[in-house]
């Protein structure tokens, strides 16, 4: 039994005899030099001489079966020729089972089918056999993975690795393929090979316009487009029409004049007294005739028509409800300003609000109670204010003509604001100043009351200011033509350099990416992503619409909006494509202002239309699913003046809440 399992390891597939010749050659038998039907000591000698133990089988039957010696007192002759008697076995079956109960090695014992004993196999000779049953290699130290040494490079070389003479088989035929060609000529004569059958070259005809059926040639063909059938005769075509299908003389000359394609019908109805009146139709050959011509020349093409339910082409999106929370209804409206409303900002903790407009003035207000806590006269329009985003440091960088205006409001906790104007006057200015594109000013006596502490003067007007997410760096975009059009200030240290040595066209907007040394700059036609370690572009960004407006990136950092006067609010995802994901088109009219909520999927658009559009956009952690955006509300409140609507849109950093100033000198809360 054992030899046997060894057998079906060694060889599997095989026939005994074959697997004992296999295994013979593996395992050369010492006692009997006989491997055979009759022989089974070789894979008993291999598992016993693996071990340390050795036994002496003297059993030297040679290749005689041991099925001979069923019938005799003894299995074989040792090598002096005495017999070796069977051992007694007097052990019934009740016998065996409590011999295989009380025995502990009853399961490692085995019988040589030599001599009849039995033998006890070691651990080492189980661990064998274990290893051979699982399909392993017999020897543990035997390495089947070990590296493969590259003898020869995979260089071309000029002269041969070795010299050696060619072998002697290389110029005698080869046997092997002797006996294939023998073999072939012995199927050829038998017939079992017979040749190929010359095709006919008689061409073969069928019907072109036969019936449709699965088993003819035509049936095959599944683009195959049936003949059109004739259109059935009407009235018209009546040997007794009715008086009305009868053609009058105005009628009949009006027939006559008309060309032969712009007829209606191709000959004039007639009226006879009966069917055998009827004299033969002089143009049936010309009609059969052209109707060949339509069935061989006209060309038919299949339309593959598809029944779909209108309601199975809309997408599937889920209810508004089940996307909350959102902003629903107007809460609060700010007044006080008495000009249209172009900016707002929102501090990190989202108590305080301020908000610029062309009245001259920036107002800092309660967002609970909607009460203008403070107005900063800045003496002209202000295009762009911003909170730093740092929670240690109370500071709103305003945008005002030429200049951007660092304001210290000294809004809620005191020393926080102190902490600021320590850090401001603790800069000390260099030895030797460097050349900078800007000049940084200290703020007067009178100007620090009001709450200035630093001015920063460009000379060019300033449209857009915009904070790193750290605080300490801030973006300004000026009104001007050239490499110089995006300026980067360094609050610490108090220095600017222009990150630009070209222009692409005029910048529209900037934006730090929240978590990637990224700098994204929207022109009028692109968005180019630039790396400021590397200082290279990394990407360009193509919306398809004209003159974008508005910019915002998302928090996680991949995905990017931005908004164009066209009415067109576009979708990009980073990781997608360089083309829009989405375009959306839910304005009426141009749109000035789109913007992310830092915490919840929600992004919001302002439009001249004066609404507020807010979407769910759920962007997964996998990457294999697309972002979800789905329109949830309409915000209406504010009034159209001068043809403009809502101008910015900010939410809130913790509440699900929307901030939005429009050209009526409002400013609304949406919760």
């Amino acid at each position: 039994m054992l030899h046997r399992a060894l057998e079906q390891k060694l060889c599997p597939g095989a026939g005994r005899a074959a697997r004992e010749a296999e295994l013979g050659k593996l395992l050369e038998c010492k006692a009997c030099r006989a491997v055979g039907e009759g022989c089974w000591g070789p894979a008993t000698h291999w598992i016993l001489q693996s071990g340390e133990m050795q036994q002496d089988i003297r059993n030297t039957v040679g290749n005689v079966p041991l099925e001979w010696y069923e019938d005799f007192p003894h299995v074989g002759y040792d090598l002096d020729g005495r017999c070796i008697y069977k051992p007694l076995r007097t052990q019934d079956e009740l016998d065996q089972f409590l011999d295989k109960m009380d025995n502990p090695d009853y399961w490692r014992t085995v019988q040589d089918p030599m001599t009849g004993r039995d033998l006890r196999l070691t651990d080492e000779q189980v661990a064998l056999v274990r290893r051979l049953q699982s399909g392993q290699f017999g020897d543990t130290g035997f390495d089947p993975y070990e590296p493969a040494v590259d003898f020869f490079s995979g260089d071309v070389m000029i002269h041969p690795v070795t010299n050696r003479p060619a072998d002697k088989r290389s110029f005698i035929p080869s046997l092997v393929e002797k006996e294939k060609v023998s073999r072939m000529v012995h199927a050829i004569k038998m017939g079992w090979i017979q040749p190929r059958r010359p095709r006919d070259p008689t061409p073969s005809f069928y019907d072109l316009w036969a019936q449709e059926d699965p088993n003819a040639v035509l049936g095959r063909h599944k683009m195959h487009v049936p003949a059109p059938k004739l259109a059935l005769p009407g009235h018209a075509e009546s040997y007794n029409p009715p008086p009305e299908y009868l053609l009058g003389e105005e009628e009949r000359a009006a027939w006559e004049q008309q060309e032969p394609s712009e007829r209606k019908l191709s000959f004039l109805p007639r009226k006879f007294p009966s069917l055998r009146a009827v004299p033969a139709y002089g143009r049936f050959v010309q009609e059969r005739f052209e109707r060949c011509l339509d069935l061989y020349l006209c060309p038919r093409q299949r339309k593959m028509r598809v029944n779909v339910d209108p309601e199975d082409l809309i997408p599937k999106l889920p209810r508004p409800r089940d996307l909350q929370p959102f902003p629903t209804c107007q809460a609060l409206v700010y007044r006080g300003h008495s000009d249209l409303v172009r900016c707002l900002s929102v501090s990190p903790g989202g108590q305080w609000l301020a908000s610029g407009s062309d009245d001259g003035s920036l107002r800092l207000w309660e967002v609970a109670t909607a009460r203008c806590v403070r107005t900063v006269p800045v003496g002209g329009v202000v295009r762009s204010a911003a909170w730093n985003p740092n929670p240690t440091v109370c500071l709103v960088a305003v945008a005002v003509e030429d200049s951007v205006l660092l304001l210290n409001p000294a809004l809620g906790d005191r020393l926080v604001a102190g902490g600021t104007d320590q850090l401001l006057s603790a800069f000390i200015p260099p030895e030797e100043p460097t050349l900078q594109p800007t000049r940084w000013l200290e703020a007067s006596e009178e100007e620090r009351q009001v709450g200035l502490r630093l001015r920063i003067c460009h000379g060019k007007p300033v449209t857009q200011v915009t904070w790193h997410g750290r605080g300490d760096y801030l973006a300004v975009v000026l009104a001007t033509q050239g490499h110089a059009q995006v300026l980067i200030h360094q609050l610490s240290r108090r220095r600017s350099q222009s990150p630009f040595h070209r222009s692409h066209g005029q910048v529209q907007r900037v934006a730090f990416h929240p978590s990637r040394p990224f700098l994204l700059v929207a022109s009028q036609r692109s968005i180019r992503l630039y790396h400021l370690l590397r200082q290279e572009l990394t990407k360009k960004l193509m919306p398809n619409c004209k003159w974008v407006s508005s910019l915002a990136v998302h928090p996680a950092g991949d995905n990017i909006i931005c908004g164009s006067y066209d009415s067109k609010l576009v979708w990009f995802d980073l990781d997608l494509s360089t083309k829009p994901y989405r375009v959306l088109r839910h304005h009426k009219k141009a749109l000035r202002a789109v913007a992310f909520h830092p915490r919840y999927p929600l992004f919001a658009s302002g439009s001249d239309d004066g609404t507020v559009i807010i979407c769910h956009g759920m962007v997964y952690n996998d990457l294999l699913q697309n972002p979800l955006l789905v329109p949830v509300k309409v915000l209406k409140g504010h009034m159209m003046t001068r043809d403009l609507g809502v101008l910015d849109v900010i939410f809130h950093p913790t509440q699900p809440w929307v901030f939005s100033s429009g050209a009526d000198g409002t400013i609304r809360l949406f919760s």
